[in-house]
């Protein structure tokens, strides 16, 4: 409902709340997120020439690196509050408790410890002395680390834009009061969010922001040279937005007047940016590298 000078939100964050199950609107739109995310990058990937299985192969360590990654992040940031007390409260992860940069990073080094290692001769030999009994040890099919990473970029924007319209119907990221007439009221009792005051939807920027990047962004998918530098590109940029929006945000903890997310910012900006600055180029329109198992890209892979 949109009041005068407010919109209130009074959805049950909770789409299933029937007995020992809860399932919420965060949760639900997460998992979207993430079947959008690996289903772009199969389709896209195929397109470049890469083989569907590995995608998928390369997506579950993404997860599994994704989750570990949200949660850690999540921990660190709420130790000293709440984790050093009740340590025990570390494996709840059923209770919530994760960020975005965290699942971000940490689904980047899933994927690209797995890359790296599978087809390492260390994996490979060891496979074959002691793992035989399951098969012959054969070289997997895998795309290099930046350009599969590139290929994800995208999916990863807009994947991140369907969990944040989870975070709109939750009310469980609080922000600072506001008097705009686009202030929000969380007006369900199971919401985080209920009896604040009209607050500025922070994360509904964010949402905005992540399709205003992806609109922007897009055209130059194919154009940003060498392979890894869009997705550097991206991560760029995502984290120069996301820090002036977390300034609207309100966090439990904050270090030196940032917060976590800000702290992290800055990190991402300080690597990204030199590396875009220092290695990346521009190539024509249309001058695309070649697919992944063409001729002319395994002649280059023989010569390298």
């Amino acid at each position: 409902m949109i009041g005068l000078d407010s919109i209130t939100i009074g959805l049950n964050p909770n789409l299933i709340d029937f007995g020992g199950l809860v399932l919420s609107w965060h949760g639900f739109l997460t998992f979207v997120a993430v079947v959008t995310s690996v289903f772009l990058v199969a389709r896209w990937g195929s397109r470049d020439g890469i083989n569907v299985d590995a995608i998928y192969s390369v997506a579950v360590w993404c997860i599994v690196g994704g989750v570990i990654g949200a949660r850690v992040l999540h921990i660190v940031d709420f130790w000293g509050e709440t984790y050093s007390h009740d340590p025990v409260r570390i494996i709840y992860v059923w209770q919530g408790g994760v960020t975005i940069y965290g699942a971000i990073l940490g689904g980047f080094v899933g994927g690209a410890l797995y890359i790296t290692v599978r087809n390492s001769a260390w994996y490979l030999s060891y496979w074959g002395r002691y793992l035989r009994f399951l098969g012959e040890p054969k070289v997997a099919p895998l795309p290099s680390v930046g350009h599969l990473a590139d290929i994800a970029a995208p999916a990863i924007l807009l994947s991140q834009a369907i969990g944040r319209l989870g975070d709109i119907i939750n009310g469980e990221h609080f922000a600072s009061a506001t008097s705009l007439p686009w202030g929000i009221i969380y007006s369900h009792p199971n919401s985080p969010g209920f009896g604040r005051p009209a607050s500025h939807p922070a994360v509904a920027y964010e949402l905005l922001m992540d399709l205003a990047l992806l609109a922007v962004l897009w055209p130059l998918r194919k154009r940003i040279r060498p392979q890894g530098m869009f997705f550097a590109l991206y991560l760029a940029t995502y984290s120069v937005g996301r820090f002036f929006v977390s300034f609207l945000r309100e966090e439990f903890n904050d270090y030196g007047g940032l917060n976590e997310a800000q702290i992290i910012a800055l990190v991402v900006m300080g690597i990204t940016i030199p590396l875009l600055a220092f290695k990346a180029r521009l190539a024509k329109p249309g001058d695309e590298p070649p697919k992944s198992g063409t001729r002319s890209s395994r002649r280059r892979a023989r010569r390298a």
